[in-house]
């Protein structure tokens, strides 16, 4: 397992601030409060799978199928994740884009 700095020096070298990540919901809990998601980068016909990386930079569980466990709703929690996300990498929140897949 890696450390919290070692995921996020190396989603550094490899998601730039001006960047989209492409989010995906694989599986919604019954209640609705939480969440399993896919992010995703595509580059130059190049898709890379950020789960593991993510997960151990912001703190967030990784499922058995390899999904962040994410809780939350009522809000977009594709956009939370990103925007977490760039603001651990970029200290601004808006540094990287988010969209749905």
């Amino acid at each position: 397992m890696i450390s919290k700095k070692e995921a996020i020096d190396h989603l550094k070298q490899h998601i730039k601030s001006g960047d989209t990540l492409f989010t995906n919901v694989t599986h919604v809990s019954k209640s609705g409060e939480s969440r399993h998601l896919d992010v995703y980068s595509l580059r130059k016909n190049d898709c890379s799978k950020w789960n593991y990386y993510i997960s151990r930079a912001l703190g967030y569980t990784l499922k058995k199928d390899n999904t962040i466990f994410i809780k939350g709703c009522g809000m977009d929690m594709g956009f939370h994740l990103v925007y977490c996300l760039s603001k651990v990498l970029y200290d601004d929140g808006y540094a990287i884009k988010q969209r749905w897949l």
